[in-house]
């Protein structure tokens, strides 16, 4: 299907220069992701105690839930009448009035949650990685294998992925894949 590069531009250096890289890419950007992850949990505890300092601090039960009602509304409006939602807000406000706030700081959660993303990230190509060392002296043949397991693992994640939200699994899976082929096939005509 893709035109046979000649064996000699492929050699074993190249192979696992392209291999090194790849895992340290992989593995800088689960670093990127979980870090972010991390710095997300500490704003979002930052934006929690800064509405519940405000709710606090209002001078009166009509200002607090009115704070309430601007954090919440655009959640609840849609499946929720108004009085349902005042009377939710109220029992919110009561319990929020005797909440202590909690703190804000890095977390050991945060931490193996960043550390979680790595592992995900490198779990995710660990079967793309496998040819390399199977078909470690015929790089033409692992890089196809590679690219050929890589499209299998992105078809099986869109199937199930599919199957979780509801939609049209099969489909999911073949769009997903779709894309991926795509990407590779614009790699290769621009020579990438």
């Amino acid at each position: 299907m893709l035109a046979s590069a000649p064996e000699a531009i492929i050699s074993h250096t190249d192979v696992n220069d392209l291999l090194i890289g790849s895992v340290g890419a992989v593995l800088a950007w689960g670093m990127i992701d979980g870090i972010m992850y991390a710095l997300f949990s500490v704003f979002e505890r930052g934006e929690s105690r800064r509405m519940l300092e405000d709710i606090q601090a209002a001078s009166t039960n009509e200002e607090a839930l009115e704070i309430i009602a601007d954090d919440m509304d655009y959640l609840l409006e849609p499946i929720a009448g108004e009085d349902e939602r005042k009377a939710l807000y109220g029992s919110i406000l009561i319990h929020l009035q005797k909440s202590t706030p909690q703190n804000i700081g890095v977390k050991r959660e945060d931490i193996t949650s960043a550390l979680g993303h790595v592992l995900v990230a490198f779990i995710a190509v660990l079967p793309s990685i496998i040819p390399f060392f199977v078909f470690r002296h015929d790089y033409n043949l692992a890089i196809r294998v590679s690219i050929l397991v890589s499209f299998i693992v992105l078809f099986i994640s869109g199937f199930r992925w599919g199957k979780y939200t509801g939609t049209n699994p099969w489909k999911t899976g073949l769009l997903i894949m779709s894309v991926a082929v795509i990407l590779v096939l614009v790699a290769f005509f621009l020579e990438g």
